[in-house]
């Protein structure tokens, strides 16, 4: 069996210290840069790998933080994670990834995960039900929590999100200024303070425009494509239909469109779309999908730097902080640009 490369057989080959080596592999800016690419390369030549346990020993720190969040698969947090990502890379940090799938067990098993591994932190979307206590248990065992997309009620813990009562009442205006009248929507549940924002931020849109809402307008429920095509079923079975949809997210509102498209309605003309989160996708429907912009990677940028500062002994500013939406109106909602050349 061969021999283990340790730090001491590098050090030896270029006749340097440990103590210089181990910086350099560090990325440390002690060490000059000439002398760091020159002991990284040897490194790689003699097959040296880094013993991020002997190093947690040393230093009481992994170099490992969790993130968990319900669904990868869904582009608004694929874009999220890119940040974090960018972040956590940037300082050296190493990312362990999961999904809950809104399973309450599933997420407190990867927080014991991380618990035993020593983990320096955690980024979580938190799971539908998710209590206080289990965010104070993991703090309480150095486990520094932050919090993205969703906040915990009775939780101080740190967060970072969408602005999601503006960002709706926003959408929902801007489809009043349309000349719309008759606005449902599809999509999210009153489980998650996402989908409990949203929604009033479309009820209090209508309230401020004098327009009685009417309990058949709301389709909840559906947080994806598949879900939103089914929708679209209720929705065309609506006695006086309405001539406007505000999806919960761009997923919603992407299977929507595949729903009324197939019981030969046209998005954009014969009822307005509109989605939520402006994932990279909705630019390149058919059609383009108006839409509000969730600030997606400011989010896990923000996140990422917060927890970091965390671990470098700098506490939270505020427990919340919300990033501004922004409008993205395109033709799903029949926006027509050359009438109006104002918002060009």
């Amino acid at each position: 069996m061969a021999q283990k490369v340790k730090l001491s057989t590098i050090a030896e080959a270029l006749g340097l210290s440990t103590a210089t080596v181990s910086l350099a592999l560090r990325d440390s800016p002690l060490v000059a840069e000439v002398t760091r690419e020159r002991i990284k390369a040897e490194a790689i030549a003699s097959g040296y790998i880094y013993n991020r346990r002997a190093a947690s020993l040393r230093t009481s720190k992994s170099g490992i933080v969790g993130v968990c969040v319900h669904d990868i698969m869904n582009p608004f947090f694929g874009e999220i994670l890119i940040a974090i990502e960018h972040e956590l890379d940037r300082h050296r940090q190493t990312f362990i990834l999961s999904n809950h799938y809104d399973n309450l067990s599933k997420q407190r098993s990867f927080v014991d995960t991380m618990l035993q591994l020593g983990a320096d932190g955690l980024i979580l979307s938190p799971a539908i039900g998710t209590p206080a206590s289990d965010l104070e248990l993991a703090e309480g065992n150095s486990l520094p929590v932050v919090l993205i997309a969703r906040t915990v009620e009775g939780s101080d813990a740190g967060s970072f999100r969408g602005d999601d009562s503006i960002g709706m009442a926003m959408l929902v205006r801007a489809l009043i200024a349309e000349g719309h009248r008759s606005i449902a929507m599809v999509g999210g549940t009153s489980k998650t303070s996402t989908g409990r924002l949203r929604e009033a931020g479309y009820l209090h849109a209508l309230a401020e425009a004098g327009i009685e809402f009417r309990p058949e307008w709301r389709i909840a429920g559906p947080r994806g494509r598949h879900s939103g095509f089914d929708a679209a079923e209720t929705f065309v079975r609506i006695a006086e239909r309405p001539t406007a949809v505000c999806c919960f997210s761009d997923l919603v509102a992407l299977g929507f469109m595949y729903g009324l498209s197939r019981a030969g309605l046209r998005p954009g003309i014969d009822v307005a779309v509109a989605g939520y989160d402006d994932i990279d996708e909705a630019a390149i429907a058919t059609p383009p999908l108006t839409t509000v912009a969730n600030g997606q990677k400011e989010v896990g940028r923000r996140a990422a730097s917060a927890l970091l500062a965390r671990l470098g002994g700098t506490a939270f500013a505020e427990t919340e902080e919300l990033i501004v939406p922004e409008l993205r109106m395109r033709q799903s909602s029949g926006f027509d640009w050359n009438a109006r050349p104002d918002l060009k």
